[in-house]
């Protein structure tokens, strides 16, 4: 039997070791580390080399304290931490996998006072100045790389990964952005290189020729005074002589404006300049960014835009991603949507990292789906992200599942989500989902409303029928001029020329988004993706970054909201300035701060510090937040019937499908 993904599945020889597949996982700080629970870092690693990744990327580790990217970052300092990070190789090891430990030097990222660069030039990102390092500094910080390298062989890595990229320590030398210099580390590219260039000489020179270095190398800074693509092709010839085994890609600054990989960014979108650098070297090529399901990497493999792909949260979506692409089960993984949401956001807020559609990422050792020991007959109401999460685990563990749904399909508000362009994503989660209760032995009862007589005889009950949009209670609000957003997203109605949306949570931006495009969404056109948020070629301007052209805006958008603070300001951590920034590019003006007085024929009267004002729109569409839908929940427990309630049902927070799949797939976990 062939191969469904030749390219993809093809193993890789390095010369001293051979990699099982062209799959890398990339680097993602988990926050595992740090917690000091090293059984649980090793059951995390080995899920994933046991579902078929060809080599595993860890998430940063730091070469010295002023290096980490937060104070307590996790490193190889000590005896103790050799011995830990050892728990984690054998484990990978044991269930066939490889890994290499990522050197993370944050440079002015690292969120602490002592943080140091090539110049004192503080991040936008970060409220700490860097203090600019002398020659002993600079030789200090090349040492702690070598000693890095050196305990991570000493503790079972088969590699490390140097972090050249993404605007950290070594990036900061190399651009005239954050390098100010006049001496021998600063200036001419040549001397801007060097830095680098003799970390990996000394790496190599340390660990021997059987390691693998991999270098992840910068090419698109996005950011002033970036590399261009010529000085890149130099900086690629001298790492590759210096001893690198491998180049993965890096793509943008942390503190760029572009968005890299959130979910509205079209997959494989950064393929192409990898691409360029395919041939100028001799050693193999790995393309990042954006590629979440094995048709995507094979084309790109297919294409020849690189020699391997690096994919960091579709194994945390599904840690059997090789795996169930090898045996022929594409439909069945997983799919990383893209959102951000329980990964990045979770990093950022100094959270444990996991995965919206996949909450036992991370908790590998405490949440599990085993056989139920007594099997029960249970009821879910409502297929929504929280019911089809309960209804799979609940179905996987063995018990007897019926899921009733009063619509002719499944996903509830998902299929509210996936019509916002950006978010084509929440298509693959649907799905999924359909495969998998296709693939069940769950009975599916659509267009069916549960009733206390039809849930009768189960042993559980589960209520997850979600949410109904909150009255706000205006005057007016029932006039033909004003809609609900699920009016409005399953196109029932017609929108005016001029929209006044009211409420600037996420349903609000959504909302906006919406209706402010006309013509393909930009998420499926990676050139007119490119125009909009101006990504260029590096062989035409330094660094790759353009003016960006403000896509024609279908509608007039004005976003209102009550509370006296920048709007979208609640939006996720990662992904919110996004979603702000797509929206200014369209004209839709944001307002908080304001009373919604009445509702008229010809729009909406506002009250505010400023005093009133009458807002002229044709349409007003209500995104004024949600309630739980509790009516049968209610009904059953005043019958005295035990009844579970999760997801919107249970508490009604925007369209939360982290928190809903999470209560569902916990909640399962223990019936």
């Amino acid at each position: 039997m062939s191969s469904p993904y030749p390219k993809m599945l093809a193993p890789l020889d390095l010369g001293f070791t051979t990699l099982k597949n062209r799959v890398l996982m990339g680097s993602m700080h988990t926050g595992l580390e740090e917690r000091g629970d090293w059984d649980r870092v090793a059951a995390y690693y080995a899920e994933r080399a046991q579902g078929g990744a060809g080599l595993i990327v860890t998430g940063g580790m730091a070469p010295s304290k002023e290096g980490g990217v937060f104070p307590g970052a996790a490193g190889l300092f000590t005896d103790a931490d050799i011995a830990n990070h050892r728990k984690v190789t054998s484990a990978v090891h044991d269930n066939g996998g490889k890994i290499a430990m990522q050197i993370l030097h944050a440079g002015r990222y690292a969120y602490g006072p002592e943080c140091v660069s090539a110049s004192a030039i503080k991040s936008p990102i970060s409220p700490f100045p860097p203090r600019e390092l002398d020659e002993a500094g600079i030789e200090k910080q090349i040492n702690d790389f070598v000693v890095a390298a050196t305990r991570a062989r000493e503790a079972g890595y088969d590699g490390v990964e140097v972090m050249g990229s993404e605007g950290y320590f070594l990036n900061q030398f190399l651009c005239l952005h954050t390098n100010k210099r006049t001496d021998r580390w600063g200036g001419s590219y040549e001397n801007r290189m060097r830095l680098p260039v003799e970390v990996v000489r000394r790496v190599r020179e340390a660990v021997g020729p059987d390691f693998i270095i991999i270098y992840r190398i910068s090419l698109l800074d996005l950011v002033p005074n970036g590399q261009t693509f010529d000085e890149i092709l130099q900086l690629a010839t001298a790492i590759e002589a210096a001893g690198a085994t491998i180049f993965n890609t890096g793509i943008g600054w942390h503190e760029a404006r572009v968005p890299t990989i959130a979910t509205s960014v079209p997959r494989a979108g950064f393929a192409w300049v990898t691409r360029k650098l395919m041939g100028h070297v001799g050693i193999p090529v790995i393309t990042s960014n954006r590629i979440n399901n094995p048709d995507t990497a094979e084309q790109v493999l297919a294409e020849g835009c690189a020699d391997m792909i690096s994919m960091a949260r579709p194994f945390l979506a599904d840690p059997a991603f090789v795996q169930k692409a090898a045996e022929g089960r594409a439909a069945e993984i997983a799919p990383c949507i893209g959102c951000n949401q329980a990964c990045l956001d979770h990093t950022f807020s100094g959270k444990i990292s996991s995965c919206l559609v996949n909450p036992r990422a991370c908790f590998e050792t405490e949440l599990n789906y085993s056989p139920a020991t007594t099997p029960k007959k249970i009821a879910v109401v409502g297929a929504g992200p929280a019911g089809l999460m309960t209804a799979l685990v609940a179905d996987e563990r063995g018990h007897k599942v019926t899921l009733f749904e009063k619509d002719a399909t499944l996903g509830g508000q998902l299929n509210l989500a996936r019509v916002i362009p950006g978010k084509e994503e929440f298509h693959g989660l649907v799905h999924w989902f359909e495969t998998m209760v296709g693939h069940s032995g769950i009975d599916v009862k659509l267009n069916t409303e549960a009733t206390a007589e039809a849930l009768e005889g189960f042993d559980e009950v589960i209520v997850a029928t979600g949410v109904v949009p909150r009255d706000p209670g205006i005057p007016g609000q029932d006039g033909p001029n004003v809609l609900s957003y699920i009016d409005v997203l399953r196109n029932k109605a017609p929108v005016g020329k001029r929209v006044a949306v009211i409420g600037a949570g996420g349903i609000g931006f959504d909302v906006s988004e919406y209706v402010t495009h006309q013509g393909e969404s930009s998420t499926l056109n990676i050139d007119a993706w490119r125009r909009e948020w101006g990504v260029g070629d590096p062989s035409d301007v330094p660094g790759g970054l353009l003016t960006p052209e403000a896509p024609a805006a279908a509608r007039d958008v004005t976003l209102l909201q009550r509370k006296a603070e920048k709007p979208g300001k609640r939006l996720g951590k990662t992904t919110g300035w996004i979603h702000r920034a797509s929206l200014a590019a369209r004209g839709v003006k944001m307002i908080g701060g304001v009373t919604y007085d009445r509702i008229t024929p010809e729009g909406i009267e506002l009250g505010s510090d400023k005093g009133p004002q009458m807002l002229a729109v044709d349409t007003i569409v209500m995104c004024a937040g949600q309630v739980p839908m509790r009516d049968l929940a209610d009904a059953l427990e005043g019958a005295g019937v035990s009844v579970h309630v999760i997801g919107g049902a249970d508490v009604a927070a925007e369209l939360d499908a982290k928190r809903a799949i999470d209560q569902g797939a916990r909640l399962a976990a223990t019936l």
